[in-house]
């Protein structure tokens, strides 16, 4: 069986989702202090490569699982947002850190390298609407609900990678831990030994997912915390009695997957294996037949036999990826509907191209840094994750 990719129609949404196009009333925007070079430009590729090669052993290049194909070539190291970080600070001899993410995982790579290395951010709008759905007065406003309730030393926070470094220091600050989405479950189980109850942010849907797939929990376990409402929407009696405080936060991408869409793919491809990210709401993904991050989707359809079909519910590039590397297998998106990450996208070749030139011409443009008081906290709370058994 060969797989056939079909590329998403170029309307103004899908241009939107793809960084070519903007929304003022819902993007932060940037200009740079340059020309960009124009996307039509053919040398671009050319550019890149002399560029990258001029800098040599001073510039790594990291690409997120989620960038387009035409970053992606560029990078020395692909994968999720932590392995970046951490491959970023095992190369300290390189002086320039280029981050093809988002935000949250360039301060990452900030907080995790030496104060030599500069980390740079091709796009300065490249964010990620979950960590922002989580800022540090909202988080810690909950914290003195929970402290007013006599609930706060009993509770243990625990972040997403997926967040601010603001909220990482918060979390070190308070005694938790940050998690991924392959060792969310050896997390909990450490917060759980610590306290009774786990503050879980900034993504509902992995918290939930985790507590009660993997730990055991009812689904009245869990409660959600809304920052918009006041005391959080939760009642003391609701806090006390909960084993997770879930933050109301989620991803925008693997939001939209529902039920109906794995009951129209289960329709129309008989024998498909419906293969999701935890990210999903928990409908979907006790609907699905395998569950896991990134890197253990990545895995899975490369062990599949020829001939399999696979639904996958992440994000369109990496799904758009996987089928062109495997012909020999029927790889498609679980909706229907175009679906990639549109902060992501934000990242481009010209961005790209404009970053690594101006690096070559002396000038460090977009460098992302987090302060040191919030990065020792964040850095707490990362080692901890680190020292997980």
């Amino acid at each position: 069986m060969t797989a056939t990719w079909g590329e998403p129609s170029a309307t103004a949404t899908a241009l939107l989702l793809l960084g070519r196009g903007s929304d003022p009333a819902t993007e932060r925007g940037v200009e740079c202090p340059g020309d960009l070079p124009a996307p039509s430009d053919p040398d671009l590729v050319a550019r890149a490569t002399a560029a990258k090669a001029a800098l040599g052993d001073k510039l790594f290049v990291l690409g997120h699982h989620y960038q387009r194909d035409e970053v992606i070539q560029f990078a020395d190291v692909t994968g999720d947002s932590f392995k970046l970080a951490r491959e970023a600070a095992a190369r300290p001899q390189a002086e320039y850190i280029i981050f093809c993410g988002v935000h949250f995982m360039a301060e990452s790579a900030d907080i995790l390298t030496t104060a030599d290395q500069q980390v740079i951010l091709p796009d300065l709008a490249a964010g990620c609407s979950m960590a922002d759905m989580a800022a540090l007065g909202q988080v810690e406003a909950a914290w003195e609900v929970l402290a007013d309730a006599g609930l706060a030393t009993s509770t243990v926070p625990v972040t997403y990678m997926n967040s601010s470094a603001d909220i990482k220091g918060f979390v070190g600050r308070n005694g938790g831990v940050v998690c991924t989405s392959s060792n969310a479950k050896r997390a909990l189980d450490w917060a759980y030994e610590q306290g009774e109850r786990v503050l879980f942010l900034p993504d509902q849907h992995l918290g939930r997912n985790t507590g009660v797939l993997e730990l055991g929990f009812a689904l009245e376990d869990c409660v959600l915390y809304d920052p918009h409402k006041p005391g959080g929407g939760l009642t003391a009696e609701q806090l006390r009695a909960a084993k997770m405080v879930l933050w109301r936060g989620h991803c925008s991408v693997h939001g939209r997957f529902t039920c109906d869409s794995v009951n129209e793919v289960r329709e129309r491809v008989p024998g498909v294996n419906v293969l999701v990210h935890p990210e999903c709401r928990h409908e979907v993904v006790t609907a699905a037949d395998l569950v896991g991050s990134t890197e253990y989707i990545i895995k899975t359809v490369e062990a599949a036999p020829a001939g399999s079909a696979w639904a996958i519910g992440t994000e369109l590039n990496l799904v758009r990826r996987l089928a062109l590397a495997h012909p020999d297998k029927q790889i498609m998106f679980l909706d229907k509907a175009v679906c990639y990450c549109s902060t992501m996208n934000r990242i481009d070749l010209p961005h790209l191209v404009w970053a690594l030139e101006e690096l070559v011409a002396g000038r460090v443009v977009n460098r992302i840094t987090v302060d040191p008081v919030t990065a020792g906290h964040a850095r707490v709370a990362l080692d901890q994750m680190l020292a997980l058994p």
